[in-house]
């Protein structure tokens, strides 16, 4: 019934409007306190990955106007500690987008407040999917891409789109011939 009712709420309705990265883009910032930190005074990579989930999905929520949930993060590089004090700045966009499911990419760079000296910590690639009000999956609108930028993002998210495909493939291959 749900399918049926779904299908023709599709056929129904005019293609969504295309929208740019940048319509849907976010920075975030958070100032690192004690308490997200490990004994060496460095901040928790789980700290860090929250924020990173967190901005990436206010990305999709605003690109989709609805409800937007985490389905995988692709890649995580933990490229230089961030330590307790540093402001913490998040920008995401996306770089890519499906019929439901969006690719959207993470950059943090840590601000020493004291100094001013910015670096690039940490960067990741996370896929999330749009929901309905039932909570499943439905269309998202288009990614307009723009400019030499944009095309260059959209081509990698591709890529890693099919090595990610290729992975799961090859694992559940694995899985289903040597069952656990």
């Amino acid at each position: 019934m749900y399918a049926e009712q779904k299908q023709n709420a599709e056929e129904s309705q005019e293609p969504m409007p295309g929208k740019t990265a940048a319509e849907s883009a976010v920075t975030l910032t958070q100032l690192l306190l004690p308490d997200d930190a490990n004994p060496a005074g460095n901040v928790h990579g789980g700290v860090i990955l929250k924020l990173i989930d967190t901005a990436a999905g206010v990305v999709g929520m605003r690109h989709v106007r609805g409800w937007a949930v985490t389905a995988s993060i692709d890649r995580m590089d933990f490229l230089r500690p961030v330590f307790v004090g540093e402001l913490v700045v998040l920008k995401a966009s996306l770089n890519m987008v499906g019929r439901t499911s969006m690719e959207i990419g993470v950059r943090v760079e840590a601000e020493n407040l004291q100094t001013g000296e910015v670096r690039h910590t940490n960067s990741a690639y996370l896929t999330f999917v749009a929901l309905d009000d039932c909570g499943h999956p439905r269309s998202a609108p288009p990614l307009i891409i723009v400019g030499e930028v944009g095309e260059r993002r959209l081509r990698q998210a591709k890529r890693r789109r099919e090595l990610r495909h290729q992975a799961l493939a090859e694992e559940r291959a694995v899985h289903c011939s040597h069952p656990v």
